[in-house]
């Protein structure tokens, strides 16, 4: 790895330790266009190995990794739960330049900081950067650019007096969630009475182990039930699960001015028919949802 490599990396991963730690306060995020980036040498993927086969992709992934690999892409591995501890092997090595786009479980900050590392002593490089993977990935990064077209939203640190900040917002319904999750078991993430948000945030600590980053309160808006669809963002242009389908405006918006060369963004219909954004993802760990996995390879076809 080059010196100038590892500095920026050693750099981010120590930025990542001060964010969850509280240290660091959250980047102002300002509205940008993404640098033009050549996807020529975007050849590899990388997933995440099987833990009963270290040369087998995790069965989540066998499916997309066998049709990546059947269109002439270049199939990697790599032990992402090694990824909380420092950087892994990456099986086989890169050819050398090649640029990766990972597919996989989610990760924290650090771990990506560590993935990117790893695809470094391979011979490759992330398309996506330890920084533009925060940018969608965490809430607080994405919200300041689309605050227009999303709900609402407050951040709270876990020691505030939550319930007392949730009865000054005087919303009737409140979504709760950390920087990248929400709770999806037990009581939920969405509450009426402020008094309630106590034992979510002690049901998140329970099954999640921790919460990631602050507190994201979301004011809950009337979306029509099975009216969500993701879109997927690669180099600035959005893409919609059915070939030929227009894009909504937030995604359109989305793909000028979200600082990530590949995202996902998830958008429903509110009940006076305007398209909001629900979430914003990194698209190397959004899964496929409403998507086929031929649909998926389809928008990589023209990446050489």
């Amino acid at each position: 790895m080059k010196k100038e490599t590892f500095e920026k990396l050693e750099k981010s991963f120590d930025e990542a330790v001060a964010i969850e730690s509280g240290e660091l306060a959250q980047a102002r995020v300002t509205i940008c266009e993404v640098p033009e980036k050549s996807l020529r040498k975007t050849r590899a993927l990388l997933y995440p190995q099987s833990v009963l086969d270290a040369r087998m992709p995790d069965e989540m992934f066998s499916e997309e990794s066998q049709a990546m690999k059947a269109v002439g892409r270049s199939i990697h591995l790599i032990d992402t739960e090694a990824m909380a501890s420092g950087p892994s092997r990456v099986r086989p090595p890169f050819e050398p330049g090649a640029r990766v786009v990972y597919r996989g479980w989610m990760l924290t900050h650090r771990e990506y900081v560590n993935l990117a590392a790893s695809v470094e002593r391979a011979g490759g490089s992330c398309l996506t950067s330890p920084e533009d993977y925060l940018a969608t990935h965490h809430l607080p990064r994405w919200y300041p650019i689309v605050r227009d077209y999303t709900p609402e939203t407050v951040f709270l640190d876990t020691d505030a007096d939550l319930a007392s900040e949730l009865r000054r917002l005087g919303w009737g319904r409140f979504f709760i969630k950390d920087h990248v999750k929400s709770l999806k078991t037990s009581v939920g993430s969405i509450i009426e009475d402020p008094e309630q948000i106590d034992i979510v945030v002690s049901e998140m600590e329970k099954y999640r182990g921790f919460i990631e980053g602050s507190l994201c309160i979301r004011r809950v808006e009337d979306f029509i039930a099975g009216s969500e669809r993701r879109y997927f963002v690669r180099n600035r242009k959005p893409y919609a699960a059915e070939p030929g389908a227009a894009n909504p405006e937030p995604a359109v918006f989305c793909a000028g001015a979200i600082p990530s060369p590949f995202f996902s963004v998830d958008i429903a219909r509110r009940a006076d028919g305007v398209e909001r954004i629900v979430e914003i993802g990194d698209g190397q760990v959004s899964d496929l949802v409403g998507w086929s996995v031929e649909r998926f390879v389809d928008i990589w076809r023209d990446v050489d």
